[in-house]
């Protein structure tokens, strides 16, 4: 997401070191149906359909990405270097000389995707960062584990997701809900806290995702592919963000449930925790993606890529320093 290195990415490659970037956030990548990235839009499947994400995305393109373009290339050729092409999430990706993408081929809407992304897995979650709740042997496995988040951005405001999604299953006796706040103080959480409710401001994942058998988030990118990871299926609701983005995939590969809201009810959000706990379907599919997960060394993947990108940047140079001479 730094869009800075578009300025060395235009200009000569034998005068710049390699540059591998790193996917954050859904690939950022023209779909195959036309629709434009970061509304939310899932594949389409019709003719009818296809023609109005075609029709959505010329207005897109009107009102968002030429503009940005437009002032994107002024500024690259005040920098004296040529302008791209492409709308400018899409041309980093498409310019690097390797993209990571941190996730899996299974959770992306298919289309052809350009040669410079390697799908990279989740980095491993790094031990021992906070110690263990002092509930931590409450999640013996006697009831069904649901983890809530708003992340790290999105968590302003505590009653848009978790604090309703306590009031959700505070009846729901089979069920324990931990809570955590991402770092802000737990009295930040607003509303009292059910009986059947842990909250904390951090909690080591390592230890409690093995446990959990349910994610309700809003949608950030970084916690949705950890569930996966796990196999954890889950409900999400936020349209803020990429997350409109994200949480359409999590729909469309079936591992969850998207609200596609800001603001679910407390109904809804019961209705949909309960389906995912009840009926095998999302959690099969969450299983399949652990799969796909585990087949990557994510850390061995990212080292063999950059050792690759310096090979061939090498290269370049003794090819440029031989046509010099």
């Amino acid at each position: 997401m730094f869009f800075g290195v578009l300025a060395m990415l235009r200009g000569p490659r034998s005068k710049r070191p390699p540059i591998v970037l790193c996917g954050t956030s859904f690939l950022h990548w023209a779909r195959e149906d036309g629709a434009p990235n970061f509304l939310g839009l899932p594949p389409a499947t019709t003719a009818e359909q296809r023609a109005e994400c075609r029709a959505i995305a010329r207005t897109y393109d009107e009102v968002v990405d030429q503009p940005v373009l437009d002032r994107l290339n002024r500024t690259l050729k005040t920098l004296g270097v040529g302008p791209v092409s492409l709308p400018m999430f899409h041309s980093v990706v498409e310019l690097a000389d390797a993209y990571l993408q941190l996730s899996v081929p299974g959770f992306e809407f298919p289309r052809e995707i350009p040669p410079t992304v390697h799908f990279v897995g989740t980095p491993p979650i790094i031990p021992g960062q906070v110690p263990l709740p002092p509930w931590a042997h409450e999640l013996d496995g006697s009831r069904k584990v649901v983890l809530v988040t708003q992340g790290t951005v999105a968590n302003h405001n505590f009653g848009l997701l978790v604090a309703p999604t306590l009031a959700a299953l505070a009846n729901e006796r089979d069920v324990l809900v931990v809570a955590t706040a991402g770092g802000r103080p737990v009295d930040a959480i607003p509303g009292q806290v059910p009986s059947n409710a842990r909250i904390a401001s951090f909690l080591p994942f390592e230890w409690l995702l093995p446990r959990v058998d349910v994610l309700v988030t809003n949608g950030g990118y970084g916690s949705v592919n950890q569930a996966m990871s796990f196999g954890i299926p889950l409900v999400t609701a936020g349209l803020t963000e990429d997350k409109a983005d994200v949480n359409a995939r999590v729909a469309w590969s079936g591992i969850g449930i998207n609200l596609a809201t800001n603001e679910p009810t407390e109904e809804a959000l019961r209705e949909a925790v309960r389906t995912v706990l009840d009926r095998p379907a999302h959690r099969q599919r969450a299983a399949q993606m652990a799969a796909e997960f585990a087949r990557i060394n994510t850390r061995s993947e990212i080292l063999r890529i950059i050792g690759q990108a310096v090979t061939d940047q090498k290269a370049t140079w003794r090819t440029v320093t031989r046509a010099a001479g």
